[in-house]
């Protein structure tokens, strides 16, 4: 179980194939940081693009919903919650005197399957306790009938599955799930304001570790000979329990997503995947940050469809000998994409060094200076927070600290004294102006790109951000003159 195949055609994949996909990934600029594909029960093919790596522990954002499900079908399986359990009960401490019916009303099946009765988000990053706020907030139509996405439904149910085994969720799955699959002894998920998990959005772990819990699911609750799980719930989670077709999606399960093929996935904001093919006996998973890129989450689904899904075969494959070399060629030459362009240009030199006064601008941003060498450029400048610098690449992707301080930590409304990890990387798009990326690669992953436009002694940035609570300072334009 979830060994090295010999080759993707001893699985029935081309390796040609695989070699296509990541073709075409790269060639799209799309921004994954692995890829890991299982069939039959083994691993088919694996990659990073560098500097990611097999042991680095990822958040996965919303495919930690996925997990909470899993936490609540342990639980039913050892009858401890049943699905009719109406929410509202696990929390007399949280609930209102005058708590509205459909709140009241709310069970868990309710919940797992997004039917809240709540038509938006019940929290915000400012709120200091999140199940609170479910209770406390006005609902707009009654609960069990509408697919709403909520990640406070899952708050909820998080919060229940820590009430009832009275320890944080990933600590109750280890005996139960995690530690028989191999599940990373150090991952670990964020905390809300209250403190508990946040079972909607938290978890770090690897890729191998979402790949098993994936095929756990698909083999039905099963790891090898062992039942981890209630097969029945695994089979309710992973089928359609509501429509969602509204929306273009097509159903959905207990805190999992169906696909169109018959199968089921895992999604994580920024691309975070876990895609089954029960009938295909094929896993598709990845990790990325794909915010900010446009549609490139659906470049990975059609790649996907159509370089992998469309080329399996029932049985083994001949062996080509050539194709398997190009592809460990492929794999081990992986690395995350710099920004496009050229490294150098006319106004290089009229630029190196020199400091621009900005006008009063939405980044509050008063001053700026890029300081080129031969394969990097040092951008400076003042904020409110004061000098900052950071380094790009120009050709590659540098490694470094991202300057702004004050974002969150380990607990959501805590913020830590540290700038967050990141790549970044510049580039020439047109003689005059330069373009920034930098893609934030810590805890939390966003990305920030900057336009820096020169015209004689004058400059004009524009900067844009996408990234869940932090980088809001970078958004917006500015324009200013050479000091």
């Amino acid at each position: 179980m979830f060994q090295p195949a010999s080759s993707p055609e001893s699985v029935g994949l081309p390796s040609a194939a695989v070699r296509r996909f990541l073709e075409r990934i790269d060639r799209n600029r799309i921004c994954l940081h692995g890829f890991l594909l299982v069939r039959h029960n083994h691993v088919a093919s694996e990659g990073y693009w560098a500097p990611f790596t097999p042991d680095r522990l990822h958040r996965m954002y919303s495919v930690s919903k996925s997990f909470v499900s899993l936490a609540i079908g342990s639980l039913i399986g050892e009858g401890r919650l049943r699905l009719e359990d109406r929410v509202a009960s696990f929390f007399p401490d949280k609930v209102p005197p005058d708590l509205h019916p459909w709140l009241a009303e709310a069970t868990v099946r309710d919940l797992l399957m997004m039917a809240t009765p709540h038509s938006e988000n019940a929290y915000t990053r400012h709120d200091p306790d999140w199940a609170w706020c479910f209770f406390n907030k006005q609902p707009s139509h009654p609960a069990g009938t509408i697919f709403a996405y909520d990640t406070a439904a899952t708050v909820v149910l998080n919060t229940i599955v820590e009430r009832i085994s009275r320890v944080p969720y990933l600590e109750y799955l280890r005996p139960r799930l995690l530690d028989p699959i191999g599940f990373s002894r150090d991952a670990w998920c964020v905390q809300t304001p209250e403190g508990s998990s946040w079972g909607g959005s938290g978890v770090q772990c690897t890729l191998r570790d979402l790949a098993k819990v994936a095929l756990v699911c698909q083999n039905g609750g099963r790891w090898d000979d062992q039942q981890l799980l209630p097969a029945d719930y695994v089979r309710e989670a992973t089928g359609c329990q509501i429509d969602n077709s509204i929306g273009g999606n097509a159903g959905y399960g207990y805190q999992i997503w169906r696909e169109k093929e018959n199968g089921f996935s895992f999604r994580g904001m920024g691309s975070q995947l876990a895609i089954c093919f029960p009938e295909q006996d094929f896993i598709f998973t990845c990790i990325a940050d794909t915010q900010g890129a446009g549609s490139t989450g659906q470049g990975i689904y059609d790649a996907m469809r159509e370089e992998l899904l469309a080329h399996l075969s029932p049985a083994a494959l001949p062996e080509e000998p050539e194709d398997l070399a190009q592809l460990r060629q492929k794999v081990a030459s992986l690395e995350v994409l710099p920004q496009s362009g050229d490294s150098r240009s006319a106004w290089t030199d009229r630029v190196d060094g020199r400091w621009y006064a900005l006008d009063d601008n939405p980044m509050g941003i008063t001053r700026t200076r890029l300081s080129f060498s031969s394969d990097s450029v040092l951008w400076s400048y003042t904020n409110a927070q004061g000098d900052k610098t950071l380094r790009l690449g120009l050709g590659r992707c540098l490694a470094g600290v991202f300057p702004q301080l004050g974002y969150f930590g380990k607990q959501i409304g805590v913020p830590i004294s540290r700038g967050y990890d990141c790549l970044a990387s510049a580039a020439w798009v047109e003689p005059h102006k330069l373009n920034l990326l930098v893609y934030i690669t810590d805890d939390y992953f966003g990305t920030l790109k900057v336009s820096m436009a020169y015209q004689g002694d004058q400059i004009a940035g524009y900067m844009t951000k996408v990234a869940e609570w932090f980088l809001d300072e970078y958004q917006g334009f500015a324009g200013g003159r050479l000091v």
